[in-house]
């Protein structure tokens, strides 16, 4: 269940689909005898150092992937070079991860209706030191996501026959879960007086979402929070002129990784328009769909600051832990140095749209 939690998409997954096959619309333009000596792909994002222009991005139940998976990945994320995003709805708490790292990662809110538990939640951020706040603005109402329907998701996993029968053929996962720091939403659990069971905790997240999300609760958090400011789920240009009214240091074309809105488009299609509406005001990134370090240098092209890794890493935590994430960042930087450089470019922070045959694809779209 927690494989196809990340591999999958909500209702047909035709955005999810999207997602990934728009990026390869875009078509490079090479170039050759260029000095291409001593390139880098380091660049800033929101002012801090980044050895490429990504960060792991806010991924649920990255715990269940692989035992302490958001301490193992945070810790790839520090010695590689880039941020690391933890979720609401993490495994391991703001507390465990800041207990293992020393570099200051983000941390991504879910604005719940219980406003003192936001409350509570962005100072427990605060006290750890993070950095920038991520506030996820598509999750008002939960898209219907069939495979997480069908599996019975939960942390941890119900003991149904079913679930039992699965856990039988993954004995390394078994093994590993049971020397897990935890098997429940840390940020949760032990910090609502009302939640001290499985029962409570599933009905209390499931009636938590705020349909009534409003800008002003979004400039009420941004003031609460006092730091940097990153609003992920921005979808329409009329989204991003009001995230910078509320002062957004950042904002990201997100559709969810295809999760919430199917039949939305991708993220890589609504960048343009995106960044044509906020120019300079604030950073513009995006998420879903990124696969490979060429969406990177592709995104990079039509505007983007930086963006945000979500599956690409979750895959390599679950195939084999911190290594995993280290090798899936290394093979994303490589894939984005060389076709850099084949596009005639040493330095990221330089590459433009004129890398890209059709840097106009997505602009009716």
């Amino acid at each position: 269940m927690f494989y196809q939690y990340a591999d999958s998409g909500s209702w047909t997954e035709s955005t999810y689909r999207a997602n990934e096959s728009d990026f390869e619309l875009l078509k490079f333009r090479q170039r050759v005898a260029v000095n291409l000596a001593d390139r880098t792909t380091a660049s800033t994002m929101i002012g801090e150092r980044v050895a490429m222009p990504a960060a792991i991005a806010p991924v649920g139940f990255t715990g269940m992937q692989h035992a302490n998976g958001e301490i193992l990945a945070a810790q790839a994320a520090e010695a590689f070079g880039v941020p690391f995003t933890l979720s609401t709805m993490s495994i391991c708490s703001i507390e465990d991860v800041a207990a293992q790292t020393t570099r200051p990662f983000w941390f991504q809110l879910y604005a719940m209706k219980d406003r003192d538990f936001n409350r509570r939640l962005i100072e427990r951020a605060r006290a750890v030191g993070c950095s920038a706040l991520v506030v996820t603005l598509d999750l008002q109402v939960l898209g219907q996501r069939h495979n997480d329907i069908r599996n019975g998701l939960s942390a941890p996993p119900k003991p149904t026959l079913s679930t039992i029968a699965d856990l039988v053929t993954k004995p390394r996962w078994c093994l590993g879960m049971l020397g897990a720091k935890r098997w429940v939403f840390g940020n949760i659990v032990g910090h609502i007086k009302e939640v001290d069971d499985m029962q409570s905790l599933s009905s209390w997240v499931s009636g938590q979402f705020d349909p009534k999300l409003s800008w002003d609760d979004v400039e009420e958090i941004k003031n609460i929070w006092g730091g940097k400011l990153i609003l992920k789920g921005i979808m329409d240009p009329e989204d991003a002129r009001r995230a910078v009214q509320v002062g957004a240091d950042a904002v990201v074309v997100s559709n969810h990784g295809g999760r919430q809105l199917d039949g939305a488009p991708s993220s890589i299609s609504a960048l343009p328009a995106i960044v044509d509406a906020v120019g300079d005001k604030t950073e513009v990134w995006v998420d879903g769909g990124i696969r490979s370090g060429q969406d990177v240098l592709r995104a990079i092209a039509l505007g983007a600051k930086g963006t945000l890794l979500g599956r690409a890493p979750v895959y390599g935590l679950g195939a084999l832990g911190g290594q995993g994430v280290t090798r899936a960042l290394e093979i994303i930087q490589k894939e984005l140095d060389l076709s850099m450089a084949m596009c005639g470019h040493r330095d990221i922070q330089n590459v433009t749209s004129e890398i890209l045959l059709n840097p106009g694809q997505f602009r009716n779209t």
